[in-house]
C-alpha cells in the first residue's frame, strides 16, 4: 500500500514538473513571438 502510495506520489510530482516546463517553453515562445514581429502601426 504504502509503495503505491509513493508511486502515485513520483508520478504525480513528475507530471507537475512537466507541465511548468511546457508552461514556461509557452510562455518563453509567446514572449519572443511578440518581440520579434513587427508592430502594427494602422
Amino acid at each position: 500500500m504504502v509503495k503505491k502510495l509513493l508511486v502515485v506520489a513520483g508520478l504525480l510530482g513528475v507530471a507537475v514538473v512537466v507541465a511548468r516546463k511546457v508552461r514556461a517553453a509557452n510562455e518563453e515562445r509567446a514572449l519572443w513571438h511578440e518581440a520579434t514581429t513587427a508592430p502594427d502601426l494602422r
